[in-house]
């Protein structure tokens, strides 16, 4: 019975040439389709394989700001054993900012420069990126708030000078202010442009 159909089915594929392109056909889409499962499976594994990767990712992420509020945590309490100024305290916390818009080799500290025959120190500097700031302990009026701002600006336009390039990033840090400072100082740094940082948002960075 079988070797009849064979005989049957061989002299159909010799004699017709219409049935002879019909199984060609059949057999090519047979093919066509195995390869398409073949690549269905294989997008499914890819699909699998992204979806744990980008749960990977997360948890490097999650892992990670757990680590910088630590660490941030450790130099507070460091600071608070050793006596740090407040300024070492907020170029820690610079170089941690510095570090999540793509500078992790950055290092914030004093710098002085020598302009018009004197020293001008400035108390938050950077080199790369160029940033310039200015940490105080205590701003209690609206006549402080803007004597903060201009010796800040002054020492932005010394470092101007000197490396013939805008800062990318300029900073007041204040440990402490009045209502009063602080509507006049979230003014002034917004006309120049100038990031504020109190000693507050410090210290929710540093919640765990």
């Amino acid at each position: 019975m079988v070797e009849r159909l064979k005989r049957e089915f061989i002299e159909l594929l010799e004699r017709n040439v219409e049935f002879r392109y019909t199984v060609a056909g059949f057999l090519g889409l047979s093919e066509i389709l195995k390869r398409l499962d073949r690549l269905e499976e294989g997008q499914n594994k890819l699909w699998e394989g992204q979806t744990k990767l980008w749960e990977e990712v997360r948890m490097l992420r999650v892992n990670y700001d757990r680590m910088r509020k630590h660490m941030l945590s450790g130099f507070r309490e460091l600071s608070a054993s050793l006596g740090v100024a407040f300024e070492d305290h907020v170029a820690a916390f610079l170089e941690v900012l510095l570090e999540e818009m793509g500078y992790p080799d950055a290092r914030v500290g004093r710098k002085i420069l020598a302009y018009d025959g004197e020293a001008v120190e400035i108390n938050l500097f950077c080199e790369n990126p160029l940033l310039v700031g200015e940490a105080t302990m205590s701003v209690k009026n609206v006549e402080e708030a803007v004597g903060e701002v201009e010796k800040l600006l002054k020492r932005v336009r010394v470092v101007e000078e000197k490396y013939g390039v805008k800062p990318r990033l300029i900073v007041l840090s204040i440990a402490k202010t009045s209502g009063e400072a602080s509507e006049a100082l979230k003014a002034l740094v917004e006309e120049h442009g100038i990031k504020l940082i109190l000693g507050r948002e410090i210290d929710e960075a540093l919640a765990i």
